[in-house]
């Protein structure tokens, strides 16, 4: 009496009567094989989100003030299936004091935030909706890096660039110069995020070219900062995830030594996403990797 009332109250359903396996198993055909093999368009009956990341500290510096995190889960089941990923490239700011304390305390501050909103309902049975949007989520968390920086290495700073996908959706917190772009498959690169630098304040402005901005004095000059001055506007805004196509996040040590078509050449005809962050990577090396190089790089599937 006392066991069905236990599997009522969890809802256990009696066992299902022992009946004779009667399947069998049997070796593909070579034919069988070679088709799977030579699908060059599979087909994916589980939407997924895969990532992959790269880092050097290039060829000029001996320290390394970037740092990146690249968080990738997929929940599915008969309730249907919940892509999330977590993707921040943070770097410090050179010439300040605790560059790399403030880029590491950044991710950690933002993954640590989200993390902490996300896990009920990741790993736990709950079934109420969410008080706050994904914006606000984010916003939260850029503002606990903030104090969290100008607490524990005060005087430093460090840029920012987070994305957190749910689903079919980006939504993107952004603060500095490290980039997110939208890399499509037909050769099309967007930058999704407008640097907080001087020099492309100038541009916006019409004071200089887009050609004249790119060996520009102090183009590395930030008047946008995570850690920096007491209030922080970061750029928050969502966005769909490009299908077909990629998420790439990146430090100035990438973008600013490769040419767009390169980077769009390294990540289209690469065999896989960890080789395409290396190839990018190399990249920037084979530039003269004057600064750290840090990318990550998603892409929805299915």
């Amino acid at each position: 009496m006392l066991k069905k009332f236990f599997d009522w109250l969890f809802g256990r359903k009696p066992p299902p009567e022992k009946t004779q396996d009667i399947t069998q198993t049997a070796p593909l055909t070579e034919e069988q094989i070679q088709a799977i093999v030579n699908n060059q368009n599979p087909h994916f009956d589980l939407q997924q989100l895969i990532a992959s990341c790269g880092q050097s500290v290039g060829k000029q510096r001996e320290l390394n003030e970037d740092s990146l995190l690249a968080l990738t889960a997929t929940m599915a089941g008969n309730s249907g299936n919940l892509p999330f990923g977590l993707y921040i490239v943070a770097d410090g700011m050179g010439g300040h004091q605790f560059g790399e304390v403030a880029s590491n305390a950044a991710i950690r501050a933002v993954a640590g935030h989200i993390l902490k909103k996300f896990h009920p309902y990741l790993f736990q049975v709950k079934t109420d909706t969410m008080d706050e949007s994904f914006q606000e989520i984010m916003l939260e968390a850029v503002r606990d890096a903030q104090r969290i920086i100008q607490r524990e290495a005060p005087g430093s700073g460090t840029t920012l660039t987070a994305a957190l996908v749910i689903g079919q959706q980006v939504t993107v917190a952004h603060v500095g110069d490290s980039r997110a772009y939208f890399v499509f498959p037909d050769g099309r690169i967007d930058p999704i995020t407008r640097d907080h630098s001087l020099v492309k304040r100038l541009e916006e402005l019409g004071h200089i070219t887009p050609e004249e901005a790119v060996n520009y004095p102090h183009r590395n000059v930030l008047y946008r900062a995570l850690g920096q001055g007491e209030l922080l506007d970061p750029d928050i805004f969502t966005i769909a995830f490009p299908q077909p196509g990629y998420l790439m996040i990146c430090s100035d040590g990438l973008w600013g030594v490769v040419a767009e078509q390169d980077i769009v050449r390294s990540v289209v005809d690469a065999p896989s996403l960890q080789r395409a962050c290396q190839n990018l990577v190399s990249a920037a090396n084979a530039a003269g990797g004057p600064d750290n190089i840090s990318v990550v790089l998603a892409q929805l599937i299915g």
